[in-house]
C-alpha cells in the first residue's frame, strides 16, 4: 500500500480478549465511523494532472448564460462568411494566376480599336473621318508596344507555343528563306510585309491577350458588326439594282479593303453564319435569340445577292457539318429536312442564281466565262508548284499565270509561293482547330449538358470548315479572314481550359504553386 493511506489498523478496537467485535459490550462506539475513513481519503498522493476531489469548477447556471446564447446565429454568419472570403483569397493564389485570366487589359484595349480599324475602315464610310486613314498601323505599334513586356512579365516569355502558333511562324521562316528566290523580291517584299506579317501579329496577340469568355464576344461582336452593315448594304443594292461586277453581282464600295469584292464578301458572310446559329442555340434569351438568327438570315441572304460560287458551296458545306454535330441523334430527319431547306434556298434564290452554281460544274452556263478562267489559273499554280516545289516567293504567284492574274485559290496560292512545305504548315494551322474543337464538343456531348461552350465548339468548327470551302475560289491566304477565325478558335480554347481547370501552356506561378518544404 503506498505510503501515507490511512488503514484501519490505526484504529485498534478497545475490546477486552476474547469478547466479540459485534457484541453490544458498549465500546464499538469507540470504533471510528466510516465517514471518517472517506474524509481521509483526500490525503491520498495524486497523479500532477488529477483534479482535486471536491474541488469541481463553479458551473454557470442557465439564466445566466442567456447574453450568449442571444447571438449564436449572427456569430455562425460571421464566421461562415470569413471561411469564405479566406476561401476566396486561396483560390486566387493557388489556382489559376489573377494575371493569366486578367492580364493585358490595356493590350487588349489597343487590339479592340486596332481590329474596329481594320473591319470597319470608318474613314472610308464616314468622309469627315478621313484623317484617320493612316492611323491603322499606329494602333498596331501601339499594341505590339502593349503586349511584348505584359506578355514577359505575365508569363515570362513572348507567346504561349500552341500548333497553330508553331505552324504560322514555320510559313512565316519560310516565306523569309525563298524571299531571295522570287522572280521579283520588290513584290515579295510588300506582300510580306504589307499584309502577311501584321496578320502574324496580330494572330499571336490575340491569343495571348483574349482569355475571357466577355473578350472573345467583344472581337466577335467587332466582326459580327460590319457582316450586318455589309449585308444591309448588299441587300439593298441589289433590291436597287446597282451590280457593279459583271453586270448582275452585287460589291459594297463604301467598305474596300478584306471586303473590296463580292467572293471576300461571302467568306465573311459564310464564316460568321454558324457562329450566329451557335450564339442563338446557347442564348437563354429569346429576344436574343431571334436577334442572333435574324442577322444569320440576313447573312445568307447577302452571300446569295454575291452570286458567289465559292460562298454557295461554303454554305452547303457549313450546312452538312452543323447538320452533322447538331442533329446527331436524329441524322435521318436532318438529312431529310436539309435537302428540303436546300431546296426551297434555291427556290428563293434570286434571277439566274441556278444557272450561276451550275457554272461550277458546267462552266459553258458562265455568261462571262470566269469557271474557266478560274481552272485554268488553278491548273497553273499546280503546275508552278509540282516545277517549284520550294516555291516562287511570297506574293510572287501572279507572274507566272495569265494576265499576271491571282491563282483564285488559298490552298495552291500558298504551295506555289511558300511550297510544299509551306502549304503543310498551312494546312496544319487551319485543320488542328478543328481536331481540338472536336474534342471539347464530344467532352460536353458525353456529360448530356448542351452549353455556350458545346455550341460555340461546333460553330467554329463549322467556320473553319466554311473558310476552307469558300477560299478554294479565292487567293485570300494571307488575308485577315483566316487569322482572326483560328485566333478565335485558339482563344475559345484557351478560356475552356481556363474555366475548366485545364490551363493549357500556362506555367504555374513559383511563388504560390510552389510545393511546401516539410519542417525539419
Amino acid at each position: 500500500m503506498p505510503s501515507g493511506k490511512t488503514t484501519g489498523s490505526d484504529y485498534k478496537p478497545l475490546t477486552p480478549a476474547g469478547s466479540s467485535s459485534a457484541g453490544g459490550d458498549g465500546f464499538s462506539s469507540l470504533r471510528p465511523p466510516k465517514q471518517k475513513e472517506a474524509a481521509a481519503e483526500p490525503v491520498v498522493a495524486r497523479e500532477p494532472d488529477e483534479p482535486i476531489r471536491g474541488f469541481d469548477p463553479p458551473t454557470v447556471k442557465p439564466e445566466q448564460n442567456t447574453e450568449q446564447k442571444s447571438e449564436p446565429v449572427i456569430a455562425s454568419e460571421a464566421s461562415a462568411q470569413k471561411t469564405r472570403k479566406i476561401a476566396k483569397e486561396k483560390q486566387r493564389l493557388t489556382s489559376d494566376r489573377w494575371l493569366v485570366r486578367n492580364g493585358h487589359t490595356l493590350t487588349y484595349a489597343a487590339l479592340f480599336l486596332f481590329t474596329a480599324m481594320v473591319l470597319f475602315r470608318p474613314y472610308e464610310i464616314f468622309p469627315g473621318l478621313g484623317f484617320l486613314g493612316g492611323t491603322t498601323i499606329y494602333f498596331a505599334l501601339v499594341a505590339i508596344a502593349l503586349f511584348v513586356p505584359s506578355q514577359l512579365m505575365t508569363e515570362g516569355n513572348l507567346s504561349m507555343l500552341t500548333t497553330e502558333v508553331k505552324a504560322l511562324l514555320a510559313m512565316t521562316a519560310i516565306a523569309l528563306l525563298t524571299m531571295p528566290l522570287a522572280r521579283n523580291q520588290g513584290m515579295a517584299w510588300e506582300t510580306f510585309n504589307d499584309t502577311f506579317i501584321k496578320a502574324v501579329a496580330v494572330f499571336i496577340i490575340l491569343v495571348n491577350v483574349v482569355r475571357t469568355r466577355a473578350r472573345l464576344m467583344g472581337l466577335i461582336w467587332l466582326s459580327l458588326g460590319i457582316g450586318v452593315y455589309l449585308s444591309v448594304q448588299t441587300t439593298q443594292l441589289y433590291m436597287a439594282g446597282e451590280f457593279a461586277v459583271e453586270g448582275y453581282r452585287v460589291a459594297v464600295s463604301d467598305v474596300k479593303g478584306i471586303f473590296g469584292n463580292p467572293n471576300d464578301m461571302a467568306i465573311h458572310f459564310v464564316t460568321m453564319s454558324p457562329i450566329l446559329l451557335a450564339l442563338a442555340l446557347a442564348s437563354k434569351n429569346f429576344v436574343m435569340k431571334l436577334v442572333y438568327l435574324t442577322m444569320m438570315v440576313l447573312f445568307v441572304a447577302a452571300t446569295m445577292f454575291t452570286f458567289s460560287r465559292g460562298g454557295f458551296l461554303g454554305l452547303m458545306a457549313v450546312a452538312v457539318v452543323l447538320g452533322w454535330k447538331l442533329g446527331r441523334k436524329h441524322r435521318l430527319n436532318v438529312a431529310i429536312g436539309g435537302l428540303i431547306g436546300g431546296a426551297i434556298f434555291l427556290a428563293a434564290a434570286p434571277g439566274n442564281y441556278g444557272l450561276r452554281m451550275l457554272s461550277i460544274f458546267i462552266p459553258a452556263l458562265d455568261p462571262v466565262g470566269s469557271a474557266s478562267g478560274r481552272r485554268d489559273h488553278l491548273i497553273t499554280s499546280i503546275i508552278v508548284t509540282l516545277r517549284n516545289p520550294w516555291g516562287v516567293g511570297i506574293g510572287n504567284s501572279p507572274m507566272f499565270g495569265s494576265h499576271n492574274l491571282q491563282t483564285h485559290n488559298a490552298f495552291t496560292q500558298v504551295s506555289a509561293e511558300l511550297g510544299i512545305l509551306g502549304l503543310i504548315a498551312y494546312l496544319v494551322f487551319i485543320v488542328s482547330p478543328l481536331r481540338k474543337l472536336g474534342a471539347i464538343e464530344r467532352i460536353i456531348y458525353r456529360t448530356g449538358e448542351s452549353n455556350w461552350y458545346y455550341y460555340m465548339a461546333i460553330g467554329i468548327q463549322a467556320s473553319i470548315v466554311g473558310y476552307m470551302v469558300t477560299s478554294f475560289f479565292a487567293s485570300v491566304a494571307y488575308n485577315w479572314f483566316i487569322y482572326y477565325l483560328i485566333a478565335y478558335a485558339v482563344a475559345f480554347r484557351r478560356i475552356y481550359s481556363l474555366e475548366n481547370g485545364l490551363v493549357e501552356n500556362v506555367k504555374p506561378d513559383p511563388i504560390w504553386h510552389r510545393e511546401a518544404v516539410p519542417s525539419t
